[in-house]
């Protein structure tokens, strides 16, 4: 059951959604342009990037490098121009994978106890700092409950907390009351790692509330994006900057032994979380740390090209076509087979982008304003090369006014609903309500809003720089009337997500492959036409965070 606050955004999308469906029709030239899309063309883009020859498209190899000839080389032959670096169709994206280095030491020193001595993979982990080879703290302790601060939600676990020059220590979660999108972005490291530094914080450790649960195997490292200074430019794991010395791990036993210390313990503090109470407690004492890392560098692409538009002013701005071109390369054998070819996962979606340029060359009136399609590295490293794309776009950033963004469409099944995921926080919910209505599809909202799809996905990375964007998932809709499909997703995922199964001869609907282009083609050119550009919702979470990124050029 949705939650009193999530009814009311959910309200207010389907409300947006009613309203828009109203206007105007989309130009007969572009419906027009629709129907000449082909699931065949989809099938034979899908069939090359997850070819065994390409090894799973893991950035930095050879696999990655044919993939991002082959995009290249189908945008040239659609007419679309070079929006890369240097007049080329890429965009260099330096990745650094870092490790710890043997040796870390974390020590707790209670104010009324003996040291204790933690043991490094078994009792906590640090994540590697990409900026600083060697790191040593000690400092004091704060618990901070979920770590979050939302006075337009009325919460705050940092409400009478100093954490000034402080450890921060948090579980994940958010309150239940929380809409699911906004949950889902509170508990995001990032965030938390942010929140915390505004608070004075020189330290996170986040915390397991599962008592069997193992610290994360950081073993195989973590990556980050370096700009052209060398310099971290993007990282789920760190936080740029130099502000914020330590990130990791601790386990639920971990975290007892520190709570103790304070006179309370876990049942404490997390059942007053749960009834949405914040539990923050300093803790006495302090604690030591110290870690070395260790770092790998190597390059990998974006690959941006551009559709002029046709008005002389609004040319100068951008919609964003885009989706990852990566996946995970060659792994741990299943069933035989240790090539991860991510046939679903993303060579649908980008096999989408690409006929949505398609698409666009067929139109001898071009919209409004100009497109750009991009096709990222790095996501399944973290977001990356969309949170480098959108950090330090090819284009001025301000000009950038959306992003649809298409990953793992999943077409196994008839398309007829769809879940506009963070359409629900901006104008874009027009648009989306329009081209659907052109389509004869149905809005829904998100049926598993627990996978927090909206913040795993590269909308995000645009979403972070205050640029209102959507990813479109199906919805529940079935030809049979039951509109259960999730549970057949799910029960596809099982077998096929992030294995070597995902390959061309799995499950697929091409047909649905076809609707989801027309559909994600409808919703940017109706933006790429419309005279406003987009604009976040009024008292919106996203747009109150992020919008202000933005604010100089809406103004």
């Amino acid at each position: 059951m949705l939650s009193f606050r999530a009814g009311l955004l959910m309200g207010g999308l389907f409300s947006a959604l009613a309203a828009a469906a109203q206007s105007a029709q989309p130009a007969p030239e572009a419906m027009a342009a629709l129907t000449q899309v082909q699931p065949a063309d989809l099938r034979a883009h899908i069939h090359y990037l997850a070819d065994d020859r390409l090894r799973g498209r893991q950035p930095g190899t050879p696999g990655y490098q044919m993939a991002v000839d082959y995009v290249t080389q189908q945008l040239k032959s659609f007419g679309v121009k070079p929006a890369g670096d240097k007049g080329s169709f890429v965009q260099r994206v330096r990745l650094r994978r870092a490790f710890v280095q043997p040796g870390a030491a974390f020590s707790l020193h209670p104010s009324a106890a003996p040291a204790a001595a933690l043991v490094s993979g078994q009792d906590y982990v640090f994540y590697p700092n990409p900026a600083a080879p060697a790191v040593q703290l000690d400092a004091p302790v704060v618990f901070a409950g979920y770590g979050i601060t939302a006075p337009e939600l009325s919460y705050d676990d940092y409400a009478g907390l100093d954490a000034k020059g402080k450890l921060v220590v948090v579980v994940r979660g958010a309150p239940r009351a929380f809409p699911s999108t906004v949950a889902a972005a509170s508990q995001d490291l990032l965030l938390i790692m942010q929140n915390a530094v505004e608070h004075g914080a020189v330290g996170v450790l986040v915390a397991s509330t599962n008592p069997k649960a193992n610290v994360p195997n950081l073993q195989r490292g973590t990556y980050s994006v370096l700009d052209e200074r060398g310099q971290v430019a993007a990282s789920r794991t760190f936080l740029p900057g130099g502000r914020l010395q330590l990130a990791g791990s601790l386990t639920a036993a971990t975290l007892q032994r520190l709570l103790s210390a304070a006179a309370t313990d876990t049942s404490q503090v997390l059942g007053a979380l749960r009834q949405g109470r914040p539990a923050s407690v300093a803790v006495p004492g302090q604690v030591s740390a110290a870690f070395s890392s260790r770092y790998q560098d190597f390059d990998s692409y974006n690959v941006v090209g551009q559709i002029r538009g046709s008005d002389k002013r609004l040319r100068r701005e951008y919609v964003v076509h885009s989706a990852h071109l990566d996946h995970l390369g060659v792994a741990a054998p299943v069933q035989g087979d240790s090539i991860y070819n991510g046939a679903h996962d993303n060579a649908s979606g980008v096999a989408s982008v690409l006929e949505i340029a398609r698409t666009y060359s067929r139109l001898k009136q071009k919209p409004k304003r100009s497109i750009l399609l991009v096709l990222q590295t790095g996501e399944e490293l973290g977001l990356l090369g969309s949170a480098y794309f959108a950090s330090h776009p090819t284009v001025p950033k301000a000009s950038i006014v959306a992003d649809v963004n298409t990953d793992m469409p999943t077409i196994i099944a008839p398309l007829l609903s769809v879940v506009p995921l963070g359409a629900q926080h901006s104008s874009l919910a027009g648009q989306v309500a329009q081209a659907a209505a052109a389509l004869g599809l149905t809005v829904e909202a998100d049926p598993e809003p627990e996978q927090n799809r909206f913040i795993r996905s590269d909308q995000y990375s645009f979403v972070l720089q205050g640029i209102p964007a959507l990813h479109i998932k199906y919805g529940n809709r079935t030809t049979d009337g039951r509109n259960n499909l999730s549970e057949l997703v799910q029960k596809w995922r099982a077998v096929t997500y992030h294995k070597p199964q995902d390959d061309i001869n799995g499950l697929f609907d091409f047909e649905a492959g076809k609707k989801y282009v027309q559909l994600n083609f409808l919703i940017g050119y109706l933006v790429a036409n419309d005279p406003q550009r987009p604009t976040w919702n009024a008292g919106d979470f996203f747009g109150g965070r992020f919008g202000k990124l933005q604010k100089s050029k809406n103004e």
